[in-house]
């Protein structure tokens, strides 16, 4: 029988003490349910806590851009060096995946990402991917591991995304957990608190935007606080944290990884070039009413209709530079379109 894929995200509070280091107690129970998710599927995991693991090492740490950055190249080895240890009863091997945003914007570099993975699947070797925050370089880094963890669940079509936190999941306005939401609405939107660990980069709105994503490409997610007995496989059967259901979703595997990449650019269109999209047609640039950011021969952009809308997103047949206003020119063929 086919493995599923489960796409599981840690955060750096949910893993690491309050002076940032690895907390090693709390990282060997999650092995252990990882351990039994792994049996039974194929696991990919997204762990933060590489700069907390290696600030104390940097001497008058005070969390400039480049401390963080060389925190991140001393944790890195230390992270991943605690979960080989805690895997190492269960005869399980983890490999380092480093990833940035141009593995997912290029199409060959995304082909080369899901067959390394693949290959480290086949010998059982759980993969563990981290953003390269060596790289301070704002075209190639996540907003978060929260965005990584998604597009990876997206882009290796996963069955489940669960994200642990140190909250129960969604809290409703008496603070209790809410357990199921069929829609992200704006309703579900307001209930977010605006605030986040003191570790961590993510708090719960970027992680509701995420999940909403998650859910729209037919991804079951669920966030879940790490830190509670048996969280983890809890989550992973919907009996713990805040279960978001999947939509229907019939992309491609072309279409997820449009979908996986990072926008670009962006230009809006007119109502006539919106009604043509809808029927499947390429966008012209006589249909643009204008570029509002720039973008380059083969990148990922957004589409907007004039009220400022969302409506597709789609791959570049043509630089910006290169439009023509009024013109015949393809600028999103009808086959690297798609539409929200």
């Amino acid at each position: 029988m086919t493995k599923t894929v489960i796409v599981v995200k840690l955060g750096t509070a949910a893993i690491t003490t309050p002076e940032g280091l690895v907390n090693h107690a709390l990282l060997g129970q999650l092995c252990a349910q990882l351990a039994q998710l792994h049996a039974h599927h194929h696991v990919l995991l997204v762990s933060s806590g590489a700069v907390g693991s290696g600030r104390a090492s940097i001497q008058g740490y005070k969390g400039t851009i480049n401390q963080k950055k060389a925190a991140a190249a001393v944790g890195n080895p230390l992270l991943m060096a605690a979960y080989a240890q805690h895997f190492s009863p269960f005869s399980i091997t983890v490999a380092q995946c480093l990833a940035e945003r141009s593995h997912f914007n290029q199409r060959q570099s995304f082909v080369q990402l899901k067959a390394t993975i693949t290959e480290l699947w086949k010998s059982a070797i759980i993969p563990i991917a981290n953003d390269n925050d060596v790289v301070n370089d704002r075209e190639l880094r996540f907003t978060d591991n929260d965005e990584l963890a998604t597009r990876l669940a997206v882009a290796f079509n996963a069955k489940k995304l669960l994200i642990g936190s140190t909250v129960d999941g969604l809290l409703d306005q008496q603070n209790k957990p809410v357990a199921v939401v069929k829609h992200i609405t704006d309703d579900v939107l307001n209930l977010v608190r605006p605030q986040k660990s003191g570790q961590g980069t993510g708090g719960m709105l970027s992680k509701l935007l995420h999940t909403q994503m998650a859910t729209r490409m037919g991804i079951e997610t669920v966030i879940f606080n790490a830190r509670n007995p048996d969280a983890l496989l809890l989550a992973a059967s919907g009996k713990a944290g805040t279960l978001f259901a999947a939509q229907r979703s019939s992309l491609s595997d072309r279409q997820k990884w449009l979908l996986s990449g990072t926008t670009q650019g962006s230009l809006t269109i007119d109502a006539g070039a919106a009604k043509a999209l809808v029927q499947r047609k390429s966008l012209l640039a006589v249909g643009v009413v204008r570029i509002l950011a720039d973008f380059g021969l083969g990148h990922i952009i957004d589409i907007e209709d004039e009220q400022g809308n969302l409506v597709a997103m789609g791959k570049a047949k043509i630089d910006a530079k290169d439009w023509l206003k009024g013109a015949t020119q393809v600028v999103v063929h009808a086959n690297d379109l798609i539409l929200l």
